[in-house]
């Protein structure tokens, strides 16, 4: 029986047949990291239908049941709430799930702006250079030259005191994708202007140009398409930057407020109270954290080798 031309197999079977996947297959660290994450995602996100407790809903809290330890503590665990209770009587484990979904969403979001940003001014910098390439990377230099978190310190600062603490809580997942974005397009600038540099050279470009095509075609049919590799590998490992980001920004009460608890805003809660022997509260979402930052960073640096020839010019 004769096999199937590549234009006849269904997408799926492409997938499976082509080598990013058998290289997917042969590494079983990234294939744990990528379970381990998907059962992560989609915890969180079915948070609502999984979780034992609505942290938000405040009629089913109870501050009698606040700073209780975990159900296996055999003198004061209770068996309702399996990782224990905060200082406001919230399940851990649901408020981690919760959590876990505010940060996923803040991550994925964050990401996408910064992509979007990056690859406008990385895409006009490279394809037109001059003096608007030396515009667009000495701003993008300075803002490097600043660490990403003081940055994203700075805006929030200035967004709350502008908008007022009530006003900004309300929008609170909003203003940080729109901090952690502004503060991290540049590493998406760099790494694309470096791409197009090396595209725009190319006969395939030079056709197009001779063929009549705007530049603004040009830039986003044809060499966008071919700078996607880089963009991926980079957009992995910025996940985890913006989840760490917002962490960080949570922790320091410049990110979401207690009442809409995220990983860093119930670490930051726990902290207060970790030397009283409440060791739970914040323990159990800096693991969470830990792992899902550790798990995103596995795939990435799984991509990056999947997509260079160099490791598997072998196969």
């Amino acid at each position: 029986m004769s096999t199937k031309s590549a234009s006849e197999l269904s997408w799926w079977q492409r997938v499976v047949q082509s080598d990013l996947f058998f290289l997917f297959r042969s590494d079983k660290v990234a294939m744990a990291a990528s379970a381990v994450l998907l059962v992560m995602v989609v915890a969180a996100f079915a948070a609502p239908y999984i979780a034992p407790q609505n942290p938000y809903d405040l009629a089913t809290l109870d501050i009698m049941d606040s700073e209780l330890p975990p159900s296996w503590d055999e003198d004061m665990g209770d068996e309702r709430f399996l990782l224990g209770t905060d200082d406001q009587g919230r399940d851990v484990w649901s408020t981690i799930l919760y959590g876990s979904r505010v940060s996923l969403l803040i991550g994925f979001c964050a990401v996408m702006l910064q992509a979007f940003i990056g690859i406008a001014v990385g895409l006009t910098a490279g394809y037109f250079g001059g003096r608007i390439d030396n515009l667009l990377m000495r701003a993008a230099d300075i803002q490097l030259s600043f660490s990403t978190l003081m940055v994203a310190i700075i805006i929030s600062a200035i967004v709350q005191a502008t908008l007022g603490s009530e006003l900004y809580s309300q929008y609170a997942i909003v203003m940080l994708v729109l901090i952690i974005g502004i503060a991290e397009w540049p590493q998406y600038a760099r790494t694309v202007r470096a791409s197009v540099l090396a595209e725009k050279k190319k006969e395939y470009v030079d056709a197009a140009r001779v063929m009549g095509f705007k530049s603004f075609r040009i830039m986003f049919r044809h060499i966008l398409p071919n700078t996607m590799t880089p963009i991926l590998v980079i957009s992995t490992v910025q996940i985890a930057n913006a989840i760490m980001s917002e962490a960080a920004l949570s922790f320091l009460g410049l990110g979401m407020p207690v009442t809409e608890p995220s990983l860093g805003s119930l670490i930051s809660i726990g902290f207060n109270y970790i030397f009283s022997g409440s060791w739970w509260i914040s323990a159990f979402p800096g693991i969470v954290l830990v792992v899902l930052v550790l798990v995103i960073n596995l795939l990435g640096d799984w991509l990056r080798d999947a997509f260079n020839p160099k490791l598997y010019k072998g196969l």
